[in-house]
């Protein structure tokens, strides 16, 4: 488990703040490790909720995600924000041809879920390219500004959408989504607080 969390984000460390001496830089907090953690269950939560049955463009959308996540566990941020950018594109091309509101909604909700996710994978990516050194630059602040707009545009479309169904009548897809907001929110939220990122 620490040789993966040391994976996600680069870390030379995760025992606490220490000096390196072979490099002069600061070891990643202890905390991060919490980060970590949380984004491993994400990635193998999102994994579990794949539609074996599903055809054509809702296929190609997950197999975007899908490969969005397989990149990020090959300690490959920045293939992983590329593949969530084309997935979060493709969900809101889907979004729109919908005529059932609720799966329109779905979609979008989709959209939003995704952009927040490529902006904190590219985050993820711009860290390790700086050094991975704290307080994180304001590069990789913004990319978690954007993130967080991102996830609140999705959290308030799945409102709608909680709203206007019955909950117990929901669909797979608008459960797994929701699911998966809720952890990429935690996830998300730890993000900003071991990068030093302001509120």
């Amino acid at each position: 488990m620490e040789h993966q969390t040391d994976r996600y984000l680069g870390a030379r460390a995760v025992a606490g703040p220490r000096l390196d001496g072979s490099l002069g830089h600061r070891a990643l907090p202890a905390r991060l490790v919490v980060c970590q953690i949380l984004v491993m269950t994400l990635l193998v939560c999102l994994t579990g909720t794949g539609h074996a049955q599903v055809m054509g463009e809702e296929a190609e959308l997950d197999r975007l995600r899908t490969k969005a996540e397989e990149a990020m566990g090959n300690d490959d941020a920045e293939g992983a924000a590329m593949s969530m950018g084309r997935a979060a594109l493709m969900a809101g091309q889907l979004a729109k041809r919908q005529a059932d509101p609720t799966r329109q909604r779905t979609f979008k909700a989709s959209e939003h879920l995704y952009r927040s996710q490529e902006h904190g994978y590219r985050a993820v990516a711009l860290f390790r390219r700086a050094g991975g050194e704290l307080p994180a630059s304001a590069g990789v602040c913004g990319s978690l500004q954007l993130a967080e707009l991102e996830l609140r545009h999705a959290q308030t479309t799945l409102d709608q959408s909680n709203q206007a169904e019955n909950t117990d009548s929901l669909s797979p897809r608008l459960k797994a989504l929701q699911q998966t907001t809720d952890d990429w929110t935690i996830v998300l939220g730890s993000m900003q607080a071991e990068f030093h990122c302001p509120s």
